[in-house]
């Protein structure tokens, strides 16, 4: 990082910067920085620019891409200046001149600045054109939004092995206002180890924008119980009329588009549904079976441990197709989803040639490389460039990673 005599210069420097708008304060990029010049207070994640060294090891655990964004600056934002933002500061026009002098040298500069600054994990996400204008970082650690467990519902088959519920909050009068593929933060009671309170965990919110029921201001999350796990424990053991610290809501790209003629494509694992049910309560509510076509591939191990499996069965195939996959079914070999994807190219490879699809992927980091690879298989089976494609549906906001 250059030091402050390279400033008093006027000579631009890269400043790396967290889009407080699309973090959804997971902390993998403060956990993975090796030499901590990412911190958090209670309403942002930022880094230190005296600190940071571009390492870029921060740039593949993000899962929403908020951590690789750059401004060129001729002084640093500091530390207080970004834990009170709500949005990223535009990149600023730098019309003074550099220590030789010249304002050509300056844009010079600028250029290859911004050049480097756009080389880590292939830029900015982008919300889907037509999609609401989600409202975000309305509530913090330090005030959060109380909501009481309307109801607590085991999704997954008592002698599973995998334990998902169904949660309901009721948020009684208070102003939560949540889009579908937003996320809310959790502040579980207690302390951490070093004695500070437990950091907000993320989760998904599994309901459309008007409630479980049309018209109710409430929101649901569907949690797996983890060993060990601090706010998934704590989730699944509240009973009815317990009470919920919420901060957020948090993301504003993995939206649901709100124009109902467009094609989705779905590919979940696990609670990597939850945005995914509110996706097609949203459509269903709005479009019913007259709206674009939602196509689901959602893996499990088997349909016991598979969450909202009998709710799937009663979607009309008029309003989704469903590709519900199991790895552990007992006499059939293993099935993972990127496995039924090539199985259904010819359908995928149609609709990655459409430009009214949008593709959307949310569950475990594991499952992403797969899911990369057949898209890669299913696209040059028919004549398309992935890397080139990929890039052109997420810029125009087509085309969606959320994974953990």
């Amino acid at each position: 990082m250059p030091d402050g005599s390279q400033s008093e210069m006027n000579v631009p420097i890269k400043q790396h910067l967290i889009d407080p708008e699309i973090c959804i304060r997971c902390h993998s990029c403060e956990e993975a920085c090796p030499v901590d010049a990412i911190t958090h207070d209670d309403n942002n994640v930022v880094v230190d620019a005296a600190t940071c060294n571009f390492c870029m090891d921060c740039i593949g655990p993000c899962p929403t891409g908020s951590i690789d964004n750059w401004r060129v600056v001729l002084k640093p934002y500091t530390l207080d200046e970004q834990f009170s933002w709500t949005e990223l500061p535009k990149q600023e026009d730098i019309e003074t001149g550099t220590g030789n002098g010249t304002v050509e040298a300056l844009e010079d500069d600028v250029e290859r600045l911004l050049a480097e600054a756009h080389q880590g994990a292939g830029g900015r996400a982008r919300a889907p054109d037509s999609a609401a204008k989600p409202t975000v970082n309305m509530y913090s650690r330090r005030d959060p939004a109380i909501a009481t467990v309307q109801g607590s519902y085991r999704l997954t088959a008592a002698d599973s092995d995998s334990e998902v519920r169904h949660i309901v909050l009721d948020l009684g009068r208070t102003v939560f206002p949540v889009l579908e593929g937003q996320s809310v933060g959790v502040l579980a009671p207690g302390a951490a180890a070093n004695g500070q309170p437990h950091a907000p965990r993320l989760y998904s919110v599994s309901s459309p924008r008007d409630g479980e029921r049309p018209n109710t201001n409430n929101l649901s999350l569907t949690v797996k119980r983890e060993p060990g796990g601090v706010c998934s424990n704590y989730l699944c053991d509240l009973q009815k009329g317990d009470q919920v610290r919420l901060s957020g809501p948090f993301g504003s790209t993995f939206l649901m588009p709100d124009d109902p003629a467009t094609d989705i494509v779905m590919v979940c694992t696990g609670t990597g549904s939850a945005p995914f049910r509110a996706f097609t309560m949203r459509r269903q509510r709005t479009a019913g079976d007259r709206g674009g076509r939602l196509t689901l591939f959602f893996g499990a191990r088997s349909p016991d441990s598979l969450p909202y499996f009998g709710p799937l069965q009663k979607i009309p195939d008029s309003v989704m197709t469903k590709h519900l996959v199991f790895s552990r079914l007992a006499g059939r070999p293993k099935e993972y989803v990127q496995d039924r994807m090539l199985a259904e190219a010819d359908s995928l490879a149609a609709a990655l040639a459409d430009d009214r699809t949008h593709v959307y992927v949310c569950g475990l980091k594991a499952m992403e490389d797969g899911v990369e690879r057949a898209f890669e298989t299913i696209a040059g089976g028919a004549g398309l460039d992935w890397p080139s494609l990929k890039a052109r549906m997420r810029d125009a906001g087509r085309y969606h990673v959320e994974t953990y």
